[in-house]
């Protein structure tokens, strides 16, 4: 797995080639992929919010309780590997329309590779200043969205120019996906999932 992250990161096309020539079941333990990875932002971030914290202004230092953040970070792991899943099974139903050649397992692989830049920058999350991971943040989906446009026509075989098309619709339905988890985020947070800070 340290191999696709690194070859994603530094040789992303010559990374994309190597897993496409992969076997079905390298491929099936590759869907392990962003289990692993998403834990990377989950735990900077757990750490971050509840043993660094943030200031506004001038003020004190801004924290979370453990229990709060522990819960909250937990179910940011499971939405970064709901999401994946998502988005791949989303690729794989697509494919026919753009002649490609996947399955539900390759669609999941080409997401959570895709984002790998999400997870391995997330771990800006230790040391939380805003401005920072604002810009981070733009970095890391610039070069998720980057990797998702070189990954997919070669993974799933088609020409780069429908493979354009292909992943400009993946990105849309990423986008919707998005927007409906800011909506299940602000139902959970009315339900009394929200965040829980401490004076200490």
């Amino acid at each position: 797995m340290i191999q696709h992250t690194l070859g994603l990161l530094v040789k992303p096309d010559a990374q994309w080639r190597s897993v496409a020539a992969l076997p079905t079941s390298s491929l099936n333990i590759l869907v392990l992929y962003p289990c692993v990875l998403a834990l990377l932002p989950a735990v900077a971030w757990y750490f971050g919010t509840s043993r660094v914290g943030w200031t506004v202004g001038d003020g004190p230092a801004i924290r979370l309780t453990l229990d709060s953040a522990l819960q909250l970070c937990i179910l940011f792991y499971f939405a970064m590997v709901g999401c994946v899943v998502a988005v791949g099974y989303f690729i794989h139903w697509m494919a026919d329309t753009y002649g490609a050649e996947t399955s539900f397992v390759r669609g999941i692989v080409i997401a959570g590779l895709s984002v790998t830049p999400l997870f391995v920058f997330g771990l800006a999350g230790f040391y939380p200043l805003l401005w920072v991971d604002m810009l981070v943040g733009v970095v890391a989906v610039s070069w998720s969205v980057y990797l998702l446009y070189l990954g997919i026509p070669i993974m799933v075989n088609i020409p780069e120019e429908r493979g354009f098309l292909f992943s400009t619709a993946v990105v849309a339905v990423a986008l919707v996906i998005l927007v409906s988890l800011m909506v299940t985020t602000v139902i959970l947070w009315d339900l009394g999932a929200g965040p829980a800070f401490t004076d200490v």
